[in-house]
């Protein structure tokens, strides 16, 4: 940086100050405006007089600065800034470097909660999934079991209703079996009584005869 241009910088800095001061003045005064139109006037004209007699000190700093201002070289000028101690600069990156590794730390725990929460979310779903599946399979266990029992429910039934037709059969048999022996008693007997009536007709014919 040269010598003018370091005055020209305050110069700067000192108007953009005092620009500033004004711009603020004036703000307040249009801020705080009353309603009519005398008061509003009055503090337009206050306002415009304290910019008028700001300008007028810019302008006087400005010739003061190019009078009393004291031009010197860059060496003189950066010494009075805040001189940096030896080692401070490998301070510095070993901070930066311990900062930048907390850092990685911290993300590296993040990733590492984020793998942990998805791997969670995985095997809860897992766990819902076996849940919903054990579930499913106790119902048809308990389907299969009562189809079960209504079958062999059945089972009995039908061999009840065996064992009964079974027992009407014997039955129906036994009578049959009866009525046949009478039928053949009746045959006899009437056998029995067809050849006493041929005995008796044939002693009627040879009395006749005589």
């Amino acid at each position: 940086m040269s010598q003018r241009e370091r005055s020209a910088a305050a110069v700067a800095v000192a108007v953009s100050s005092s620009g500033q001061a004004a711009a603020d003045s004036a703000s307040s005064s249009s801020s705080g405006a009353p309603t009519t139109a005398a008061a509003g006037s009055e503090r337009w004209s206050s306002a415009i007089g304290n910019l008028g007699e700001l300008g007028a000190n810019v302008e006087s700093l400005q010739k003061l600065l190019a009078k009393k201002a004291v031009f010197v070289d860059d060496d003189i000028f950066f010494q009075g800034f805040p001189r940096r101690r030896p080692g401070a600069h490998h301070q510095d990156e070993t901070m930066n470097q311990s900062v930048l590794h907390l850092i990685q730390n911290k993300l590296f725990e993040v990733d590492f909660a984020l793998v942990l929460d998805q791997r969670v979310q995985s095997l809860e779903r897992e766990l819902d999934a076996a849940i919903s599946a054990a579930a499913r399979a106790r119902t048809e266990k308990r389907q299969a079991e009562a189809a079960q029992r209504a079958a062999e429910l059945r089972a009995q039934e039908v061999t009840k209703e065996l064992e009964n037709t079974s027992k009407v059969f014997a039955l129906h048999m036994e009578e049959l079996r009866l009525k046949q022996e009478e039928i053949a008693k009746k045959e006899s007997d009437i056998k029995v009584l067809e050849a006493i009536i041929r005995t008796l007709s044939n002693q009627e014919d040879g009395g006749s005869s005589e």
